[in-house]
């Protein structure tokens, strides 16, 4: 059994038992979140939503918070002495996938 969930404006392929990082959301560590936004379960048949799947809720627990790894945006315009070097760390939330109930 998976379900196809919405975090963050990006979408995840999910099973029970599985660790994936979610946008960072303020929550305490075994916190227990329930996300609504379901676009397709699959039980043995596939079940879309339009856009959610109507009473379909994925449960999960939250291990940590944390910091990813500093990514570097370097930018040069040849011949142009004209460049920029910037970094970003995405903030996010360790979550493990406890339940799917459709």
């Amino acid at each position: 059994m998976y379900a196809i969930i919405k975090n963050g404006g990006k979408q995840y392929k999910v099973q029970e038992g599985d660790v994936l990082l979610l946008d960072k959301m303020s929550l305490e560590p075994k916190a227990i979140i329930e996300i609504n936004e379901v676009l397709a379960v699959n039980a043995g048949e596939l079940k879309m939503g339009a856009p959610y799947v109507d009473g379909a809720v994925v449960t999960a627990e939250v291990i940590n918070e944390g910091r990813d790894r500093k990514v570097v945006i370097f930018k040069k315009r040849r011949r142009k002495d004209s460049k920029v070097k910037r970094g970003f760390r995405r903030d996010f939330t360790r979550v493990r996938i406890t339940k799917i109930a459709a």
